[in-house]
């Protein structure tokens, strides 16, 4: 009877020492849980504020973009106006030289 009263205390400490085992296997896996939660409440703080930079820079970019397109159009009305002024102010040339030189052969001629 001993033998056995032996053997059931062998087992019952295998069996308590396989009970520890499990809980600190246990208690690993939870605290990798506790870990992987932490990180995950980080990333989405950090995805909240990015989304929301994200957000600030594509409306200032759709301003600068409007801004852009604002320029642009006045640059190409300015060039256009210049380009009018340059033609006039050549055809304005044209006229005065033809002017001063008929004036000149009428001067030439009535003197």
């Amino acid at each position: 009877m001993a033998a056995q009263g032996a053997a059931l205390q062998s087992h019952n400490n295998e069996l308590v020492k396989c009970i520890e085992d499990l809980r600190e296997k246990r208690e690993e896996v939870q605290k990798q849980i506790r870990d992987e939660e932490a990180e995950k409440s980080k990333l989405q703080q950090d995805l909240q504020v990015l989304t929301k930079r994200l957000a600030h820079i594509n409306d200032a970019l759709a301003r600068k973009i409007a801004t852009r397109t604002e320029y642009d159009k006045v640059i190409q009305e300015t060039e256009g106006a210049y380009i009018k002024i340059l033609e006039s102010s050549q055809t304005l040339l044209t006229v005065l030289k033809r002017e001063s030189v008929s004036i000149q052969k009428k001067r030439q001629t009535s003197s």
